[in-house]
């Protein structure tokens, strides 16, 4: 998913780099060898972990941690000794970087999971490619993660030129949407979608009567929303996340806009329901995620969060845990072709982009020569209550 927009020293010990990224591992180790005696390997997560997108960004690193501890046994009969460290790139690109810099120079790291934030993972990725680390991201969808051809970047999710075109046809072939009203969020991942939408729709006929932008963090979209209703749409769409589009929600309908309100996976959080309210009803949404439940084995996954975790999963725990999957089948490929020893990063690096028939919780992953997935599919989701997510009202598999 999802946009927003160094360091001068190199850092040695790995104590002081886990209290800069706030990673708070007391179990890190100074060297590559565990006090068990077996070589250690350690996997990133990326995302954020406090402000407004922590909601997604835990579940992310959640996930993900718990396909570590599933998989730490078969690592330390393989004789390595499996780590998770979570960074916390709080959304913010500058910030990505700086920890991207930290996990590069750690040469126990071997992949990176991450990131949420289209914004954030595009300028870190280029640090990541540098060292030769592989990154698996379970969420960014604008299209320049993958269209720079990087050789470490791929994503289990779908693009946003996938995504956009499959949101569009459901407004206006489902909806009846015929003037359309458009709002971004002025970062890469919300213009990138909203423009993808707008291109969509207008060949589908539908007229664009309005196109706004607000700012992540504002609270107050009554410029905006003044603006929508002089133009009377039949439809809204807002390019952005959860935070925002839940309080433009709920204050499109204090204006008497009841039409409906769309916008893509950035609206996929329990949160949006809690800022909205009862403002949610005639909300709809695509997503990269699907409705875990309606998998085989997502029940088990769902069950299995809650009782380690004490929560309910969100829409992106099982992508994840997904994208940790591949990470470590990845992992597990490269160290068997190196006669069972410690593989580099570029081994590792090039056996997550040979990775051709993973079968996950929610997805299936095989990644074409850019690092996309060529099994991605868009779900949609509407709300007639206040129930997260929201009924899954249908699923579209990428036909590009």
């Amino acid at each position: 998913m999802i946009l927003k927009k160094s360091m001068a020293f190199v850092l040695s010990t790995s104590l002081l780099l886990g209290v800069l990224a706030g990673c708070g591992t007391k179990t890190e180790q100074t060297s590559g060898t565990a006090s068990g005696g077996g070589k250690v390997i350690k996997v990133v997560t990326q995302s954020p972990l406090s402000g407004g997108s922590a909601t997604q960004g835990e579940a992310i690193k959640l996930g993900a941690q718990l396909q570590v501890e599933k998989q730490k046994e078969e690592f330390k009969k393989l004789g390595f000794e499996l780590q998770l460290v979570p960074y916390d790139d709080q959304a913010d690109p500058k910030k990505g970087v700086a920890n991207a810099q930290l996990i590069g120079a750690d040469k126990d790291v071997l992949g990176v999971v991450g990131h949420m934030n289209s914004g954030v993972a595009i300028p870190s990725s280029e640090v990541y490619e540098k060292n030769s680390l592989v990154m698996v991201s379970p969420t960014n969808t604008a299209t320049d993660v993958t269209d720079r051809k990087l050789k470490v970047v791929n994503r289990i999710c779908a693009r946003d030129d996938f995504q956009g075109p499959a949101g569009a046809d459901y407004a206006v072939s489902k909806l009846g949407g015929k003037n359309i009203f458009i709002v971004d969020d002025k970062t890469a991942y919300g213009t990138g979608l909203a423009k993808a939408f707008k291109e969509a729709v207008e060949k589908k006929g539908a007229t664009v009567v309005g196109y706004e932008s607000i700012t992540v963090g504002e609270k107050d979209f009554n410029g905006v929303l003044n603006k929508a209703v002089a133009k009377k749409p039949d439809l809204i769409f807002f390019g952005g996340l959860y935070a925002e589009g839940g309080l433009l929600i709920k204050q499109a309908r204090e204006k008497g806009l009841n039409v409906p309100v769309m916008g893509g996976d950035g609206f996929d959080s329990a949160t949006l329901v809690e800022i909205a309210g009862p403002a949610i009803k005639n909300t709809f949404y695509t997503s990269i995620a699907a409705d875990v439940t309606t998998f085989e084995k997502g029940k088990q996954f769902a069950d299995e969060y809650k009782t380690k975790f004490g929560k309910s999963i969100e829409g992106y725990s099982a992508y994840g845990y997904d994208a940790m999957g591949v990470l470590l089948q990845g992992l597990k490929d490269a160290i068997k072709a190196n006669s069972d020893k410690l593989p580099s990063r570029e081994q590792v690096r090039d056996a997550v982009r040979k990775i051709s028939n993973f079968e996950g919780v929610v997805t299936k992953v095989g990644f074409d020569s850019k690092g996309d997935n060529k099994f991605a599919k868009v779900y949609i989701y509407k709300f007639d209550d206040q129930k997260y997510p929201g009924k899954q009202d249908g699923e579209i598999e990428n036909k590009q």
